[in-house]
């Protein structure tokens, strides 16, 4: 018996979310957040969101992807990603200007919504909107196909996994991270958010973890997002694909493959969490917790139909080469959605 669209919307919340790090990795995201918070934010983002629980993060940290599968919210599907034009192994990087398209990108979209949640001007329901994208996009910037051109993200790239067919965006949304911690509910992403913040504090990451705010511009979102997003980018020509996507298409990748992945994602997810924390000390204080900074005045979008929007200062087709146009094209005739078990980009 077909379910009709509507009823299908009405159980969205029932039903495990697909994301980028799928679910267990946007709440390990927010459960690291929660530990590194300032009290003057957390008392911030729980009442923003009228939540006192001890998840309060975690438990809008998927909230974008379900929004983007109703008609309200499908004008946000591109805003997840970012598509860097560049040409991995040989080179990878991310140039703002010629890899944010005139609907936007990930970049965009932290830096409008972080100007949203912060504006006591706007309705309430608004404000709240702005601090979940904020709190999802700080994950899915951290995914390093989250931040690449190549074959739509590695969406296009057929792989298996543990004897699963599947592509290479999606086992490191979900594949691999799942396989780490052994599953994927809010208890398991708790559990490792913990682990990862012990690192963050005494571990492997002390050392490090200071390092990890370097780039953050109180006064400018751009600006933040494009280091994040720089910083992501680099593994994809140093781990996802060192030998370029012919070296990975068609294999099973849950042996050496896995092996060299899995620390990196952990790094990703504890930066993600580390970072998530410091900007919304930024939001809800004017500073970070770490690098105490005053907060300046934020470069405010150009508003369109109530959604910020970024004043592009060049139209598509210039400094864009031929083949730049041509993924572009192809990004738009695929869509976000990814290619394998209803996972989304």
């Amino acid at each position: 018996m077909a379910v009709s669209k509507s009823v299908l919307l009405a159980l969205l919340p029932l039903l495990p979310q697909a994301s980028a790090w799928g679910a267990l990795g946007h709440e390990t995201v927010a459960f690291i957040a929660q530990n590194f918070v300032s009290n003057s934010t957390r008392a911030f983002a729980q009442a923003l969101l009228a939540d006192d629980s001890s998840s309060y993060l975690a438990n809008v940290a998927s909230w974008a992807d379900t929004y983007r599968l109703t008609t309200e919210g499908a004008f946000s599907g591109s805003l997840h990603y970012i598509d860097s034009l560049d040409n991995p192994p040989t080179s990878c990087n991310v140039d703002y200007e010629r890899d944010c398209p005139e609907e936007g990108c990930i970049i965009s979209a932290i830096a409008n919504y972080t100007i949203r949640a912060k504006d006591t001007s706007l309705p309430v329901i608004e404000q709240q909107k702005a601090l979940k994208w904020v709190i999802h996009f700080l994950g899915d910037i951290h995914q390093p196909l989250h931040v690449e051109n190549l074959e739509v993200g590695g969406n296009t790239i057929a792989v298996s996994f543990n004897g699963t067919t599947t592509n290479l965006h999606h086992i490191w949304d979900s594949n691999m991270p799942e396989k780490l911690v052994g599953g994927y509910a809010l208890a398991d992403a708790k559990a490792w958010a913990a682990t990862l913040s012990t690192e963050i504090i005494t571990g492997k990451y002390a050392n490090a973890s200071a390092s990890w705010l370097d780039g953050i511009d109180d006064t400018d979102g751009v600006k933040s997002a494009t280091v994040w997003a720089t910083d992501a980018n680099a593994r994809v020509c140093d781990v996802v694909v060192p030998e370029g996507a012919e070296s990975v298409r068609g294999a099973e990748l849950q042996g050496a493959y896995y092996d060299a992945a899995i620390p990196v994602i952990q790094l990703q997810i504890a930066k993600a969490g580390y970072r998530l924390a410091a900007w919304l000390d930024v939001i809800a204080t004017g500073g970070t917790k770490v690098q105490s900074r005053g907060m300046g005045i934020m470069r405010r979008p150009r508003v369109y139909g109530g959604e910020m929007k970024e004043v592009r200062a060049i139209t598509e087709s210039e400094n864009l080469e031929p083949w730049m146009l041509e993924a572009r094209r192809v990004r738009r005739a695929f869509g976000w959605n990814c290619g394998a078990e209803g996972h989304e980009h």
